[in-house]
C-alpha cells in the first residue's frame, strides 16, 4: 500500500525521498558530533549545551519559517535551507580541538534553525500537493520517514562514524542535503496566488488566523494538546537514555536498540492509520491515553525484550496520534494560514520539549527513574481524558465536527 500510494502521488514521493535522505544525514551528523564533543571534552555540559543549541532555534525561527512558507515560494525556501546547510555540515569538519568547539556550538545553531525554517514550510506543502482523500495516508508516510530516519540515521552514523571517522559522516550529511535539494528542484509545487499574501498585513494576517482558531474547537484542542504533552514528553526522551544504561546496564547498545524500537513502531503505525476513515481528533486522543499506558507498562517492566516491544507499542499509537493530528490541522485550517500554524505547533513543542528535558533531569536527581516514568504515563492519560470529556461537553454546539472528524 506504501509503494502504490508513493506511486499515486508523484510529487510527494519526491519530498518523501528528500525528507528521508536530509533526516538520514542530519542523524548521522548528530551521533558523530556528540561522540566528537565527548571525545575532545568528555563534557556532559558541552553535550547539554549543544542539545540546547538544537532546540532554541525553534523558539527564535520557527514563527519566521511560517511566514516565510506563506508569503514566499516553497519551493524556493525549501531549497534554500537546504543548500545553505551544506556549508555549515561541513563546518565540523574543521574541529581538530577542545578550542574548536565553538564551531560545532554556531554550526549547530544555524543547522538547527534551518530545519526550524524548512520542516514548516515542507509540512505546509502537503495539503496541496496529495490528493484530499490520501491526506491520512501520507501523514502517516511522514511518521514512517521519522522511523526509517531514526533506524537508519542512528545505526547506521554510529557504525559509519566508528568504521571511518567522523568526517566522513560530516561529508556525507553535506551531501545530503545536496541531493535533497536537487530532489525538491525537480517537483512541480502547486501554485499559490502570493501576491494577494504578501499584501496582507501581518497584523491583518494573524488577527484573521486567529480567528480561524476562536471558531474551531479541534484546533483549540490540538494546540492545548501540543502545549500539555510536550511538557511530558521530555520525561520519556530523557528516560530512552536512563532505562538503557541505568537499568539495563546495556549502555550504547542499549539506546540505539530502543530507538531502534521506536522506529518500528512509527514504521508500523502506517498499516493501522490508513484505515482510519473518520473520527480522526478523537482516534488521536485514544491513542494518546494508550501510549500513556505503555509508558506507565514501561516504568514496571524489568525486562529488555519486553522493555523493547513496549517502546514499539508507545511509537506506534504516537505515529497513529501525530497522523490523525496532523489531518485535523490540514483539514482545519486554511491553506494561506498553514505555514505559520505548522510553525506555532512546531515552536511550541519543541520549545517546550526542551524545557521538559531539562526539568526531567533535574527531577531525576530526586526520584527514582521507574517512578517518573509512571507518573509522567498517568499524566498524558489524565491530560488526553480530561480532553475528551470536554469534547463530550461541547458536542452539541459542535456536532458538526462530530460527525466529519
Amino acid at each position: 500500500m506504501k509503494i502504490s500510494l508513493l506511486k499515486q502521488e508523484k510529487s510527494y514521493r519526491k519530498l518523501f525521498a528528500a525528507g528521508i535522505i536530509n533526516g538520514i544525514g542530519d542523524r548521522f551528523s548528530q551521533v558523530a558530533m556528540l561522540t566528537l564533543i565527548i571525545q575532545l571534552t568528555g563534557s556532559g555540559l558541552a553535550v547539554g549545551v549543544t542539545m540546547a543549541l538544537r532546540l532554541l532555534p525553534f523558539l527564535l525561527f520557527g514563527p519566521l519559517g511560517g511566514r516565510l512558507a506563506d508569503r514566499f515560494s516553497r519551493k524556493r525556501v525549501l531549497i534554500t535551507t537546504d543548500l545553505v546547510r551544506i556549508f555549515f555540515a561541513l563546518s565540523f569538519l574543521l574541529v581538530n580541538s577542545k578550542e574548536d568547539i565553538w564551531i560545532i556550538y554556531i554550526g549547530s545553531f544555524i543547522l538547527a534553525a534551518g530545519e526550524a525554517i524548512y520542516a514548516p514550510t515542507r509540512k505546509a506543502t502537503i495539503p496541496r500537493m496529495v490528493k484530499k482523500e490520501n491526506l491520512l495516508m501520507v501523514n502517516s508516510l511522514e511518521q514512517v520517514m521519522v522511523g526509517v530516519v531514526l533506524i537508519g540515521g542512528a545505526f547506521s552514523g554510529g557504525l559509519v562514524s566508528y568504521l571511518f571517522g567522523p568526517d566522513m559522516t560530516f561529508w556525507l550529511n553535506g551531501l545530503s542535503f545536496l541531493v535533497a535539494a536537487l530532489f525538491i528542484s525537480s517537483i512541480t509545487f502547486p501554485e499559490i496566488d502570493l501576491d494577494n499574501i504578501s499584501n496582507q498585513s501581518n497584523s491583518r494576517f494573524l488577527s484573521e488566523l486567529k480567528k480561524v482558531i476562536i471558531l474551531s474547537l479541534p484546533l483549540q484542542v490540538i494546540l492545548l494538546c501540543e502545549l500539555i504533552i510536550s511538557l511530558l514528553n521530555g520525561i520519556d526522551n530523557v528516560l530512552i537514555s536512563i532505562y538503557a544504561v541505568e537499568e539495563y546496564k546495556l549502555g550504547e547498545v542499549g539506546v540505539g536498540l530502543f530507538y531502534g524500537a521506536l522506529g518500528i513502531g512509527l514504521i508500523t503505525s502506517f498499516t493501522v492509520a490508513k484505515r482510519i476513515k473518520k473520527h480522526f481528533l478523537m482516534i488521536g486522543l485514544f491513542c494518546l491515553i494508550l501510549e500513556g499506558l505503555g509508558l506507565v507498562l514501561l516504568s514496571q517492566v524489568y525486562l529488555v525484550f519486553l522493555s523493547f516491544v513496549v517502546f514499539c507499542f508507545i511509537a506506534l499509537m504516537s505515529g497513529i496520534g501525530n497522523a490523525c493530528f496532523d489531518t485535523v490541522l490540514m483539514k482545519e485550517v486554511p491553506e494561506k494560514y498553514q505555514g505559520t500554524m505548522f510553525a506555532l505547533s512546531a515552536t511550541i513543542s519543541n520549545t517546550l520539549l526542551g524545557i521538559s528535558m531539562f526539568l526531567a533531569g533535574i527531577v531525576l536527581e530526586i526520584i527514582d527513574p521507574r517512578l517518573l516514568g509512571c507518573l509522567g504515563g498517568i499524566s498524558f492519560m489524565f491530560v488526553a481524558i480530561s480532553l475528551i470529556f470536554m469534547l463530550r461537553i461541547k458536542r452539541k454546539k459542535y456536532v458538526k465536527y462530530f460527525r466529519n472528524i
